[in-house]
This record gives C-alpha cells, sequence and structure tokens, in this order.
C-alpha cells in the first residue's frame, strides 16, 4: 500500500512538471517525500557506484532508497506519458482556465511551506525575499530561440532537472526560458528516444551533482533555505497569472507564432484587448478548488506519511 501512494505521489509531481510555472518539487514538499527524495538521490555517489560494480547490488538497492524512487519515477513517467498531450491542448485552447488553477495551488503550497519554518530570521526573510525576485527575475526573461543541437539538449535536462526539484521553481519553464520546451513535449508526445535519452542523461548528471549541494543545505541551513523556496513559491505567483496581454511575439523553430513578451493584467483589460470573456468568476471558483486540493493532500499525506516514510 505504501509504495501506491508513492506512485500516486509521483503521478503528481510529473502532472506539475509538466506545465511551465509549476514545479514537481513543490508537490514532493506538500506530500511529504521532499527531504526522503534528496537523500535518495544523493545516497547514488562513488560510494554507490563502487558497491555496484563490486556486484553488492542489494546493498545499492538499500542505500538508494529503492523500492521508493522506483515507485516515485515510475509515476513520474506514467503522469508525463499520459498528461502531455492534454497539458499542452489545455495551455493552448484554455490558457486562463489552467492558469488559474495552478495559480490556487501555488497559493496553498507558499502557506504550506512557509508553516515548516520553525524560525523566522532577518536572514531567513532577506532569503525569502530574494527568492521572490529571482522568481520574478525568471518570469520577466524572454524565451530564447536557439538550435536545440545534442549538446544543448544534454545542458538543458541538467539545468532543468535542478529547477525540476526545487519547490517553486518550475523545471518546464526554464526549458521554456532556454527554447527547448516545446522540442521535449514533442519527443515526449512522439516517443522520440533519441532526444529524450540525450535529455535524461543531462537530467541523471543534472540531478546527481546538485542533489548533494541541495542536501547539504537543507542539513545546515534548514529554515533558512525554506525561506528561500517559499520565496520561489510566491514570485512565481507573477508568472501563472491567469489573465495577460501579449506584447510581442516570436517565431518557433517550428515556424508558429508564440508569445515573447506578456503583461499581467485585470480581467477588464483582458477582455479589451483579446476580446475573450475572462471568466472571472471560473477563475476564482478554479484558484479555490488548487487551495483545496493541496490542503486535501497535506490532510491525507499527513495521515499516510508514517508508513510512507
Amino acid at each position: 500500500m505504501q509504495w501506491l501512494i508513492i506512485y500516486l505521489k509521483g503521478m503528481a509531481m510529473g502532472a506539475a512538471d509538466v506545465v511551465p510555472g509549476v514545479s514537481g518539487g513543490t508537490i514532493a514538499f506538500i506530500t511529504g517525500i521532499y527531504e526522503r527524495l534528496i537523500q535518495a538521490i544523493r545516497s547514488v555517489n562513488l560510494q554507490w557506484f563502487s558497491l555496484l560494480f563490486q556486484g553488492k547490488w542489494q546493498e545499492c538497492w538499500q542505500r538508494a532508497d529503492g523500492g521508493f524512487l522506483v515507485a516515485l519515477i515510475a509515476g513520474i513517467g506514467t503522469s508525463v506519458l499520459l498528461l502531455a498531450g492534454v497539458i499542452s491542448w489545455l495551455l493552448l485552447n484554455e490558457p486562463v482556465l489552467i492558469w488559474a488553477f495552478f495559480f490556487g495551488l501555488i497559493i496553498a503550497s507558499s502557506i504550506y511551506i512557509t508553516r515548516q519554518v520553525s524560525q523566522w530570521s532577518i536572514a531567513a526573510m532577506v532569503l525569502l525575499c530574494l527568492g521572490a525576485a529571482f522568481a520574478v527575475t525568471i518570469g520577466l526573461a524572454r524565451p530564447a530561440e536557439v538550435e536545440v543541437s545534442t549538446a544543448y539538449l544534454f545542458m538543458c535536462g541538467a539545468i532543468a532537472i535542478c529547477a525540476m526539484i526545487l519547490p517553486g521553481i518550475s523545471g518546464s519553464f526554464i526549458l521554456v526560458l532556454l527554447g527547448a520546451y516545446s522540442v521535449i513535449l514533442q519527443a515526449v508526445h512522439q516517443l522520440d528516444l533519441a532526444v529524450l535519452l540525450v535529455f535524461m542523461t543531462g537530467c541523471v548528471v543534472g540531478i546527481l551533482l546538485f542533489s548533494h549541494v541541495l542536501g547539504w543545505l537543507l542539513e545546515h541551513h534548514h529554515d533558512p533555505m525554506l525561506a528561500a523556496l517559499t520565496g520561489f513559491l510566491i514570485g512565481s505567483l507573477y508568472l501563472i497569472w491567469p489573465w495577460k496581454e501579449v506584447i510581442s511575439y516570436y517565431t518557433s523553430g517550428s515556424g508558429k507564432q508564440k508569445p515573447l513578451e506578456q503583461l499581467n493584467v485585470s480581467p477588464e483589460r483582458f477582455s479589451e484587448v483579446t476580446g475573450q470573456d475572462p471568466q472571472v468568476l471560473l477563475v476564482i471558483l478554479l484558484v479555490c478548488l488548487g487551495v483545496i486540493l493541496v490542503l486535501g493532500l497535506e490532510k491525507f499525506s499527513g495521515s499516510a506519511r508514517g508508513p510512507a516514510q
């Protein structure tokens, strides 16, 4: 039963990681598996590889919390494969509504992580503000239009995976900024194994290196680190504001026009510039649904966390 719960948490992480602006690390944190995940990844080090080459597979499995990682990765993979096409369609056809739902998720997530900080020092408050400013800066950055080579895909994987395990920083949005999001999403949708293998190799290298830094910070500077992560979450609300006015476009490698610069606007302004219904009531309902879902997930995880640890 505990592995089924981990699998479902992995599916929730995978669903979040597909969407630019939402972090799978946030879901891991909310569901109580974040630090366990970081510790499991950190255990895959030189000593672990030494044991592997010596044929001590059972010890390798135990050191890396193998059952936990396999169940979680299976859930993430299942969700990405099933939802890549759905999320792409929703982002294209119902952007206001899907961003409203995720806006609610992020609000509740930031509240949840704030409650995990045991002592709010001046340093923690400064880091919260810096985290928020950093996330807003990312949100204001322009997507790159580059030639996506094999080496570039590898680099994108290494960078994006670091963001994906940080609550509040969206790995998918980092891919948007790097100009590789549509390439990866299309590769997932079409099962382009060549592209996916290069990208996943970059992910593995990146996460093995970054997990040690992140694990050390959580062990030695727990509260300041959580404060910074809370700031990332709060700042990411700027990115996923539902109503936006597109200022300029760029032409993607496939020849499609995509938004380049966008401004957050009021529902009234959105209606004026797009001629579309801002759907204010439905947006409010979806924001509330996102908040309720996170709170329900937190409560469920609180009761299930004992056997799942």
